[in-house]
């Protein structure tokens, strides 16, 4: 019992962690790309030595999980890029729901992969997730910002939702730890090339914020989240995850007092809401 609600603990510091992950796309100055680089850089050095410190082999099991691993980098690093960009655009709390479509564009996607039917009940959600996209968006124009923010975020959720559909097919033997280690360091290495800010040209108070997101934000948490998953369900850890646009938020509210309005407040209520009854779907069609 102490275990579980230790683990329960672990995992609503992670999820929080998650959200506020999103402060530093107003934080930083830099572009989302570069901060992109940085975080996934400092990352994969923070969580190296989490792994070493836990006595745990670094090197994969065969010669194609290393080129495998590698395109699963390249994904998650596009999504990065365009999760922080989706904010910058569109302002957190709207960011944070548009990319909180992907549970909805998991199921979506899953039949390309599973060759499985969509249910009647997905395609519903679907509707419920264009429903609430329309509501956020201000105009159909994406010469407007805050549209062009939303379907970033969107266009982040389906790279975040491939991801871990191939992650599940091709690379479900090794741990959450592990599996960041080998993506943050391909996601570093390969967007480095379009980098625009030297390490050397970088403002000292933005090397503080990138320091931060790399070990506080997404190392640590990253490791929270993987070991509460020793004690706790998925179905439990899916639905708190599904908190994460709420502490992004209110963490906006409170630290950058960044506002929303009530249809986006509308809109994003029905996001999260199908993006948490897909999980629940989801994960209790697996027990």
């Amino acid at each position: 019992m102490q275990q579980n609600q230790s683990a329960l603990i672990q995992l609503h510091i992670a999820v929080l962690m998650f959200g506020g992950t999103a402060l530093f796309s107003k934080l930083i100055a830099l572009s989302a790309l570069d901060i992109t680089v940085y975080r996934t850089a400092i990352a994969f050095l923070a969580i190296a030595v989490i792994l070493k410190l836990q006595k745990k082999h670094l090197r994969l099991n065969h010669l194609k999980d290393y080129f495998i691993v590698a395109g699963l980098g390249v994904i998650i690093g596009m999504h990065w890029v365009t999760y922080f960009a989706a904010m910058q655009m569109a302002g957190i709390a709207t960011g944070i729901i548009a990319f909180f479509t992907y549970p909805v564009v998991t199921v979506l996607l899953e039949p390309l992969f599973n060759r499985t039917k969509l249910k009647p009940t997905d395609l519903f959600n679907s509707l419920v997730v264009i429903l609430g996209i329309y509501l956020m968006v201000p105009d159909a124009d994406l010469g407007n910002q805050v549209t062009l923010g939303i379907f970033t975020g969107v266009i982040s959720g389906v790279f975040f939702a491939s991801r871990n559909l191939l992650q599940k097919k091709y690379f479900s033997g090794y741990g959450g730890p592990h599996t960041m280690l080998y993506q943050t360091l391909t996601a570093a290495c390969v967007l480095s090339i379009f980098v625009d800010t030297p390490p050397q040209a970088l403002p000292l108070q933005d090397m503080y914020y990138l320091v931060l997101a790399g070990i506080v934000f997404t190392a640590i948490p990253h490791s929270l989240f993987a070991n509460s998953l020793r004690y706790l369900s998925a179905t439990t850890a899916g639905l708190i995850s599904c908190l994460q646009p709420l502490y992004g938020t209110v963490l906006a509210y409170m630290l950058l007092s960044e506002t929303t309005s009530m249809t986006t407040l509308i809109g994003g209520i029905l996001v999260v809401s199908a993006a948490c009854f897909e999980t629940w779907s989801i994960t209790r069609n697996k027990r």
